[in-house]
């Protein structure tokens, strides 16, 4: 039955405050609990004589609020699941309770204890209460006085309808309305003194000064009352390491507490950061983090592999090492984003199985418009201005990232902002590259990745990494000498002579950039640690084509990010130390003389000197050996190298996760008498993904010279079909399917291949890029890229053919000649049946491949 007022149980609270009314949300702000538990409980009993669905929220690990009654339903909640999930959870119950539902809430102030943070009990109450409201319900909460900041008691002030203090002082009662919505009395707002039978407004000066003078113990005059608990537990851990003698055991003790606070809540890292931190390190991070909350997995990354070197004192680490110079941007703010600008019902939405990739569209747009809260603006500030115009780097560090068996590679954004400018124009750029951040958490591809891998009703929370960029100034441009990323197991052995326990690098000129991505016409020098003149492309020719042309660069006088030409910035003298790492390139130079252009010079990037003349190659072996035996698990990270003077190298470790590898198989033997008309391809070398023994169900080929004659608009309706195809492999153990295609597959140049996102061919079982090189259409070797990492993630074989080249067969008759399926599965695909084939092998297809051998086969077999 629809009511406009109710009581509170108690006559003389009705009076004072005037009933209580729909929609009402009523918070008792408490020095004791007791005293909150029997306002409460008289409005249970009250609200049970009238019949009212009463629900008791159960909480916290205090005496229950609410006595037993069979009549109460109460539902038990874990806060430790994360503001989100219990967030959500709250209001899948109220939901399901529906309109006129009676609450009680267990004491706020206890979700601290899981939360650590005053923050996320604000934005729990600021998303919650209106909900209530709009249920048409009443509620009653307990706060703590003296737990929470101003700041959070200025929100629940904000929010609810109702904000209540409740005194004890000397066992007499007062209660003092501070808010009382749509509601007004000439005495409401006084402080009323709780007699057996009523309360009574203080209107007297004595008493009014007695009740005050308590105030300031607990209130307006206590200088820590202003903190957020998540501070007061940071100074409580600055006095026990004041304390002489130390308290080892209490030290470890908050180490773990702190642990379960900022890094994460995944075991295996949390055991590493309670290895290798100490109390003085987490406050060292503390110094740092703007917010509150979780500081990510890219964060916890970086911090993590530093501090596992700092510990080996076999090697001079500190002297190798170039401090990193990083705040971080905790996971409380994500969501305070969120909530303040009013998206949270999107993001319950999103969390959804029906509204996963719709909502997530929504909020997408909206997170690029979204404004900060003024605390957390002056951070900013206070950051911007320790950094000067210095160039930063702001990353993503999301709670999933960089964990045991999610890498999230480039799923994320990550953004350079060259920080030029006056201290208004540095702070908008610095502030849309967090939002752009934020944004990338809801794009398809992550989205996509995050289904894929059973992620999509976890917790992902977008804490945010921001570095120093590492690098020099090279007259008007910025960036480090060189920049890579290691891997300690190398899953891409393309030579018999390597070692694949002995590890790899990619390494680039210019900012890292090159190094993680592939890039259309520019390759990373690629090394095995145990043999790293031995380069996948064997002649010269082929060195000098696959090789780094272009350079990432910061240009400070155009305050952007630059892809700049290698014959230009040579042009322009910035005076890198090219000896080490390149080699005149003679014939360019020729060029250049009979052209009579001056003072220009082109180079070779080969790497030879800085590999054979210097320490760099092992310090990279040991580093990553090290970082590998702390993880007990591959790893693989990503650096800088800059020369301070002549001959002083440091390296700045800038990333480090686990890596995801594909095992060997075991010994797989390569047939070598099949008869010549049923090798369908064969190579040495040029695959990835340990060794192989698959019989393959499905072949889905792409006609080279067909496809190079569509249009770009065709091409990428080409891939859409490929899309379909993908979909429709609803298993990969019963359906293994092979991709062949021309040139790189995932280009975003069709000119060169493919132009195909991940997603479409997210559950192929082998990719083979096919070179086509008349049309210039060449497989891309971009081992260790965020490509393969997808590729190693999903389980997915790596094959690259190149016809002409020796010790390589590829029979096109087999794929010319074949029957295609691909009107009888995609009826609507006919436009493109002569260019893309679907064949039906009728598991008489075999891939065989030796990793050891580095020999690979492809063959037809009447089994």
């Amino acid at each position: 039955m629809k009511f406009d007022k109710a009581s509170t149980g108690n006559e003389g609270l009705d009076q004072a405050i005037n009933y209580l009314r729909i929609g009402d949300n009523v918070v008792w702000q408490v020095d004791r609990l007791e005293d909150y538990m029997e306002y409460a409980n008289a409005y249970v009993r009250n609200s049970l004589a009238e019949n009212r669905n009463v629900i008791y929220m159960r909480f916290a690990v205090h005496e229950p609020i609410v006595k037993d009654n069979d009549a109460i339903k109460i539902y038990t909640l874990d806060p430790s699941i994360g503001f989100e999930s219990f967030t959500i959870e709250v209001h899948r119950i109220i939901e399901k309770e529906g309109l006129e539902a009676f609450y009680v809430f267990d004491c706020l102030s206890n979700l601290l204890e899981s939360w650590a943070t005053d923050l996320m009990i604000g934005n729990f109450f600021q998303v919650t209460c209106p909900y209530l409201f709009q249920m048409e319900t009443i509620a009653y909460f307990g706060i703590i006085r003296g737990n929470h900041s101003f700041e959070t008691i200025a929100r629940i002030r904000e929010t609810t309808q109702l904000l209540l203090d409740l005194y004890n002082i000397e066992e007499t009662r007062y209660i003092h309305p501070l808010k009382v919505w749509n509601r007004y009395s000439t005495t409401m707002f006084l402080p009323h003194i709780e007699t057996k039978k009523e309360l009574v407004p203080v209107t007297s000066s004595a008493e009014s000064a007695r009740l005050f003078s308590f105030l300031p113990q607990t209130g307006l005059g206590n200088s820590k009352r202003n903190l957020d608990y998540w501070d007061k537990l940071f100074m409580e851990a600055e006095e026990v390491l004041d304390k002489e003698p130390r308290d080892s055991n209490k030290e470890k003790a908050m180490v773990e507490q702190f642990c379960k606070l900022i890094i994460g809540k995944e075991k295996k890292v949390l055991d590493l950061a309670k290895r290798y931190f100490d109390l003085e390190d987490i406050l060292a991070i503390k110094s740092r983090l703007i917010g509150s909350g979780f500081i990510g997995g890219k964060t916890v990354g970086m911090l993590l592999a530093r501090q596992v070197l700092k510990k080996d004192t076999q090697s001079q680490w500190q002297d190798l090492l170039e401090e990193h110079d990083s705040f971080y941007i905790g996971s409380d703010v994500f969501y305070t984003y969120l909530v303040q600008n009013g998206w949270w019902h999107l993001r319950q939405k999103q969390r959804t199985q029906e509204g996963y990739f719709e909502a997530g569209a929504i909020l997408e747009q909206n997170m690029k418009e979204g404004v900060f809260p003024e605390t957390v603006k002056e951070q900013f500030m206070q950051m911007l201005e320790y950094y000067g115009q210095s160039p930063i780097i702001v990353r993503s560090s999301s709670l999933l990232e960089d964990s045991f068996g999610n890498a999230f590679a480039g799923k994320y954004e990550s953004v350079f902002c060259v920080n030029q400018g006056s201290p208004l124009e540095r702070y908008k750029q610095f502030e849309e590259a967090v939002r752009s951040v934020y944004v990338s958490s809801m794009n398809q591809h992550a989205l996509e990745y995050r289904r894929k891998r059973g992620l999509d009703q976890r917790d992902e929370q977008m804490a945010i990494l921001v570095q120093r960029v590492s690098g020099d100034y090279y007259k008007k441009y910025f960036f480090p000498f060189l920049a890579g990323v290691g891997f300690s197991y190398n899953s891409y052995v393309w030579n018999e002579q390597i070692n694949p326990k002995e590890g790899m690098i990619r390494l680039v000129l210019g900012l890292g950039t090159k190094a993680v991505d592939r890039v259309e016409g520019d390759y990373p020098r690629v090394a095995s640690l145990d043999q790293p003149m031995l380069q996948p492309i064997g002649n010269d020719e082929d060195m000098k084509k696959y090789s780094q042309h272009t350079v990432d660069v910061l240009n400070l006088v155009e305050n952007a990010f630059q892809n700049v030409s290698l014959n230009q910035l040579m042009w322009e003298k910035p005076g890198l130390k090219m000896d080490l790492i390149g080699v005149l390139d003679h014939e360019t130079n020729k060029r250049i003389k009979a052209y009579n252009i001056k003072e220009q010079e082109a180079w070779l990037l080969n790497y030879e000197k800085l590999f054979k003349e210097t320490d760099f190659i092992p310090i990279m072996k040991n580093m990553l050996q090290q970082l590998e035996k702390a993880y007990t698990y591959p790893v693989d990270v990503e650096f800088t190298v800059n020369y301070i003077g002549e001959d002083r190298l440091k390296i700045n470790l800038v990333q480090c996760r686990p890596l995801q590898t594909k095992g060997v198989i075991g010994e797989v033997e390569v047939p070598q008498d099949i008869d010549k008309e049923s090798v369908v391809l064969s190579t040495k070398g040029h695959f990835m993904g340990g060794s192989i023994d698959q019989v393959i169900k499905r072949i889905i080929y792409i006609e080279p010279k067909a496809y190079s004659a569509l249009s770009t608009q065709e091409k990428y309706g080409l891939s859409q079909f490929i899309g379909k195809l993908n979909q429709k492999i609803k298993d990969k153990e019963s359906m293994p399917v092979m991709l062949v295609a021309p040139g790189r597959i995932g280009s975003s140049s069709p000119s060169l291949g493919l132009p195909i996102n991940f997603s479409q061919i997210s559950n192929m079982s082998i990719l083979c890029e096919t070179a086509y090189e008349i049309m210039g259409m060449v497989p891309d070797l971009s081992y260790g890229s965020h490509f393969f990492q997808d590729l190693v993630e999903a389980d997915i074989f790596y094959i690259a053919v190149f016809p002409n080249h020796k010790h390589t067969i590829f029979n096109n008759n087999y794929f010319e000649n074949a029957t295609n399926e691909l009107i009888d599965i995609i009826p609507e695909a006919s436009k493109y049946e002569k260019v893309l084939k679907v064949i039906d092998t009728r598991n008489d297809f075999i891939i065989k491949g030796d990793l050891k051998a580095q020999n690979l086969i492809g063959y037809t077999s009447s089994r």
